[in-house]
């Protein structure tokens, strides 16, 4: 049904071309028609300023002006409707009325039963991977038939370690024997050392590395379907269950012991996927029953390691060294408490409080656990063990980095910092990294 505008406006319109007169002129390239109100001015133009008055009163005329538009410019360029005088303008006056009811008459179901595009928002797109569906933090993007997707997201869910350089917007990411690297905007990837092309290049929106998702999932040995009709990606990955479990683990509802649920009871030997490390203390996994959620990236628990993760636990480990800077140090203090230390108490209570690793009570056993490294590969958290008191092993301190150490022998300093030279490095015996 046409509505009361469009009725309306068709009287409008057909007042004001009834009202119009030859001009006279017989220019082939732009007919003039003069109208009362607009003076001498190609139709087209004089129908354009109907428009501007009008459109912020009717959406519809929007698509009436650029249907009709080809019409009219055959009007304007047929010759023989000008020159066959006021007969043959009668005739074209009766010509661009129908145009226009007819384009009204085309229109009106349009903008009484439909929204138009613009007040429709486009459907969202959805990515499932394996039958999960997954929430992005950004919203995933089509552009140009390509779904961009946050960068850090999608190479965790896909089982890849993650190495991202700001300065040069490249992430690097290893999933077993696979090796990607990309550089944010290049249309040129590396797989496993061999150029490929990205057809159309991430970027970054509103803050969030976007990647091409097919890309990635597939040069990470994933396959990808798309649905157009229901804007889903479904990823159907190869998910490496490669940590094991040691001990019997809770998996939680979330990265907190206290807060989150107990979903089940994850038994020794029992294999997950690390989806991500969440802090040094948690690691989001995956199931082999495809269950998701959160256990404790303690070392006791799982055989799970990477560099990322001991440098997180690393600075875990300092920060809790650093809360008893200044306590007294007292030879054979108890490690059952913490007013006093001496230098093995003291790490064997660091490392049983933040990564529940129980060391031995003195440092000649203590530099029997773990494995030996260099002092050129030294990290936060290895522990550094010298010579004292005529022993071979009689004092023990935790590397903090920076060539610093963290530990307690003396009851003037008490558990202090200081560097790893002079004494320390001629009374060095060895070195050994326990996590």
């Amino acid at each position: 049904m046409i509505d009361i505008f469009i009725l309306n406006y068709l009287q409008w319109i057909f007042k004001l071309i009834s009202s119009c007169r030859y001009s006279g002129e017989t220019s082939y390239n732009w007919r003039m028609i003069k109208f009362p109100s607009f003076g001498t001015k190609p139709i087209l133009t004089s129908l354009v300023q109907l428009y501007i008055d009008e459109i912020v009163r009717h959406q519809p005329l929007i698509r009436f002006l650029g249907a009709m538009r080809p019409y009219f410019i055959s009007i304007y360029m047929n010759e023989q409707i000008y020159q066959q005088g006021d007969e043959q303008m009668n005739k074209s006056k009766t010509a661009l009325l129908l145009l226009l009811t007819a384009s009204f008459l085309y229109s009106a179901p349009t903008h009484a039963e439909t929204a138009s595009p613009a007040q429709t928002p486009a459907a969202p797109i959805s990515i499932y991977m394996d039958g999960k569906q997954l929430q992005p933090a950004a919203p995933p993007v089509n552009q140009s038939g390509t779904v961009l997707v946050p960068m850090r997201e999608l190479f965790e869910h896909e089982g890849a370690k993650l190495a991202w350089n700001n300065d040069s917007k490249t992430v690097t990411a290893i999933k077993g024997s696979t090796t990607l690297t990309y550089r944010i905007g290049e249309h040129t990837a590396s797989l496993n050392g061999k150029a490929v092309t990205v057809d159309v290049p991430g970027q970054i929106l509103n803050g969030y590395s976007m990647v091409p998702l097919r890309f990635v999932s597939e040069a990470l040995g994933s396959t990808v379907n798309w649905d157009p009709a229901s804007k889903t990606v479904r990823i159907m990955s190869t998910v490496l269950d490669e940590t094991s479990i040691r001990w019997g683990v809770n998996l939680r509802s979330q990265p907190d012991a206290e807060k989150g649920a107990s979903l089940e009871m994850l038994s020794a030997g029992a294999k997950v996927h690390v989806i991500r490390e969440v802090n040094a203390l948690w690691l989001e996994v995956q199931t082999q029953d495809n269950r998701t959620g959160y256990i404790s990236a303690k070392p006791k628990y799982t055989d799970y390691t990477s560099p990322s993760l001991a440098e997180l636990q690393g600075d875990a480990l300092i920060e809790t060294g650093k809360k008893y800077l200044g306590a007294p140090y007292v030879f054979g203090a108890s490690p059952d408490q913490t007013d006093s230390f001496d230098c093995s108490s003291f790490v064997k209570r660091v490392f049983q409080d933040t990564l529940s690793v129980d060391l031995p009570r003195v440092s000649y056993d203590q530099a029997k656990t773990g494995t030996e490294v260099s002092l050129s590969n030294l990290r936060k958290g290895d522990l550094l063990f010298f010579s004292a008191r005529d022993l071979d092993i009689g004092h023990v301190a935790i590397y903090a980095g920076n060539n610093q150490i963290l530990h307690t022998y003396s009851k003037v300093l008490g558990v202090h910092i200081e560097p790893f030279d002079g004494q320390w490095k001629k009374r060095f015996v060895t070195a050994r990294r326990v996590f």
